[in-house]
């Protein structure tokens, strides 16, 4: 004891200890994690084993190498622990290795992105500002109470021996008391659906993982994750609908098997077989009242960048305020953020898949090809299919992605010829996006087919803190309010995307081709360059709960009827809804959204995290709990069977986008096709 204590290994054991324990308790008060969690015992034991192998390796210097060491590590943990507060903040995901394409965002955006920051981020701090105040005024006081008790008097030779054996029997003993709470039946949140032996090998799901390992835990486990590879689930439960009413016969929609079972029966591949059987045993959603409303239409889907609640507005975004009053208007629906949100919502938007929430799904898996991507299931049906950028490939690569996805022709502002700029302040017109892109689209006479038009606009994207065209051009339509600056400037912007679809109206009318054209509309996500506060300046509901992710969807047609929509939806649904309405040939099996208007609709909304709620209930999976809006509660069964059908449909999308499954389907089924028909010719 005395020579472990006057080389410090007992001294410094105790100084890291004191400081990750509140490094980790000031993460979660200052993040809103509740301190009420068994996992609390797992982070303690972990910061144990930290605490026990750092003061081994340090008790090799003198006392003054490991004082600077000890501190340069705690700042850098404690920046660490800060940059993910912000970051979370900000982007709405922790930081993980795996996404560090998003640090560009963060770069271009330094500006907003620390102005985003609360106060109360910078108690993050407070455990290493300690630190250093023990070394300052109590450490050599210490030193003289342990020179006082322990005076050396004692042979050092076995000093290191003892050291090593001490350090490796603790290590040994927090190593195993941490292993087995990965599997200790009391620290598993029972409606948690990936366990925390799970998240271990692969976290995943960074809020979960955070919230059971800590921040610490986390950034250690995400540095893991770099080296292995994603495991594949084995087993996935596909029945989603036990009690599906099929008296309706008339609306029935019946889907043939046969190559499917064959490509089962001779696949040898155990993921591939996985995904298939799940996809053979999910529901067939049927036909309902809304199947082909749309049929033989022109259609162009706009993912509007930024944009949320505040362009309802019928005095100042008249153009919007038509399209979402006249249509079907989606009062419930969410764009979840997620790693590199803009390029991996539109992916979903596309495919009705959800995005890998750990990387940049839409840039690193560029290369897979989707015959179930919106451009092809229309492409199928005869329409020529396009989509159009009002800006670069700075961020994502979409002359790759959107070629792979189906789209025949894809068109950046280069392309379009508008006008754009470098500095991450500025943006193109979404004005000038749209002139360029009605040009293109009503003057093509190549064909007489009707057209799919993707379009992705850009002019409401931030930074709002800083004076710009579009952020300048209309801040007298908020003269007089008590908005911040920033929000008007965000507002200016949201006038420039209104004038365009005033354009785009305009156009579609002045060519003959306004009532055979529907219009559809989403947000890709909230815009996460204002604070809360300053939204709510606008807004008048509780962002809490994933609510700031609410954003605005609309189907719009000159010649329907407006039509409300109350059920809970997000991008996810987009594609197998509008094959839906278009009467598209299509398997609904092979989305994991689903056709809001059907029967077998499961009435909710998830985010990137596995959390869902509805106007019932909000789970919130980081933390595993439960908050109810209504005097509806559901049991632990319900909450579990809806936690398992999220959970499931983001773990297979995961593996069809790692696979590229969709691929190898494709050329499965040519294949069985080809041999089909070769054998009825020699017949």
């Amino acid at each position: 004891m005395k020579n472990l204590l006057k080389n410090n290994l007992i001294k410094n054991y105790m100084i890291l200890l004191v400081f990750f324990s509140l490094l980790e308790i000031s993460f979660r008060l200052i993040s809103g994690i509740s301190l009420n969690n068994i996992a609390l015992l797992r982070i303690f034991i972990g910061v144990n084993f930290v605490s026990i192998l750092l003061s081994f390796i340090l008790s090799w210097f003198n006392k003054l190498i490991s004082k600077i060491l000890i501190l340069v590590i705690s700042f850098a943990i404690s920046a660490y622990t800060f940059f993910q507060i912000g970051f979370n903040n900000f982007i709405g995901v922790y930081a993980s290795l795996n996404t560090k394409s998003q640090l560009g965002a963060v770069k271009d955006y330094i500006i907003d992105f620390f102005s985003s920051f609360k106060e109360i981020y910078y108690l993050a701090f407070i455990p290493f500002i300690i630190l250093v105040l023990y070394y300052i005024f109590l450490d050599k006081l210490t030193e003289k109470k342990i020179d006082k008790r322990f005076p050396l008097k004692t042979n050092i030779v076995f000093e290191p021996g003892i050291r090593t054996i001490t350090s490796i029997l603790a290590l040994a003993f927090t190593g195993f008391l941490y292993y087995e709470s990965l599997d200790a039946t009391f620290m598993q949140n029972k409606l948690q659906t990936i366990t925390n032996k799970e998240l271990f090998t692969y976290p995943s799901i960074p809020s979960t993982t955070i919230n059971q390992f800590g921040v610490l835990g986390f950034g250690f486990l995400d540095i893991k994750s770099t080296m292995v590879e994603a495991p594949s689930k084995t087993t996935y439960t596909a029945y989603e609908n036990d009690e599906k009413d099929n008296s309706k016969s008339d609306l029935k929609r019946e889907i043939d098997d046969t190559i499917l079972d064959e490509i089962i029966k001779n696949e040898t591949n155990t993921t591939l077989n996985n995904i298939s059987n799940y996809i053979k045993n999910k529901d067939i959603t049927d036909y309902n009242d809304h199947t082909g409303m749309f049929e033989g239409k022109n259609v162009i889907v706009i993912m509007m960048e930024s944009t949320n609640d505040m362009i309802i507005n019928k005095d100042l975004y008249p153009n919007f305020y038509k399209l979402y009053s006249e249509g079907i208007s989606f009062r419930n629906n969410y764009s979840p953020r997620n790693s590199c949100a803009t390029g991996n919502n539109e992916f979903s938007g596309m495919t009705g898949l959800y995005t890998i929430q750990n990387n940049c799904t839409a840039n690193m898996y560029s290369n897979n090809t989707y015959f179930t991507s919106i451009f092809n299931i229309f492409k199928n049906a005869g329409y020529r299919a396009t989509s159009m950028h009002d800006y670069t490939e700075q961020y994502y690569v979409r002359n790759i992605i959107h070629k792979n996805l189906g789209s025949e022709a894809y068109y950046n502002a280069n392309d379009l010829n508008i006008t754009y700029y470098n500095e991450y302040k500025e943006w193109a017109s979404d004005e000038d996006f749209m002139n360029a892109a009605m040009n293109i689209t009503l003057n093509d006479t190549s064909s007489d087919k009707p057209f799919m038009l993707w379009l992705t606009t850009v002019s409401a994207h931030q930074p709002y803190k800083v004076s710009s065209v579009e952020g300048d051009k209309y801040l007298s339509i908020t003269e007089g309010t008590n908005y911040s600056m920033e929000v008007r400037r965000y507002m200016s912007k949201l006038k420039t995307f209104d004038n365009s679809l005033g354009i785009l109206l305009d156009r579609l009318e002045e060519a003959g081709k306004l009532d055979d054209t529907v219009i559809v509309m989403y947000g890709d996500h909230y815009p996460y360059g204002l604070k809360n506060k300053d939204i709510s300046s606008v807004l008048t509901y509780d962002l809490d709960d994933y609510e700031v992710e609410r954003v605005p969807m609309v189907i719009y047609n000159s010649t329907i009827k407006s039509e409300i929509v109350e059920k809970y939806s997000s991008y996810i649904n987009l594609t197998p809804t509008l094959a839906n309405l278009f009467n598209l040939d299509y398997d609904p099996r092979y989305y994991m959204g689903t056709d809001v208007f059907s029967d077998d609709y499961l009435n909710i909304v998830a985010f990137a995290d596995g959390s869902w709620k509805n106007s019932d209930v909000y789970y919130n999976a980081s933390s595993g709990s439960v908050k109810y809006y209504s005097s509806n509660e559901y049991t632990t069964d319900e909450l579990i069977r809806i936690n398992n059908i999220v959970t499931n449909r983001m773990q297979i999308s995961e593996s069809i986008i790692r696979n590229n499954y969709f691929n190898y389907l494709e050329n499965k089924i040519n294949s069985y096709k080809n041999a089909n028909e070769t054998e009825s010719e020699g017949n």
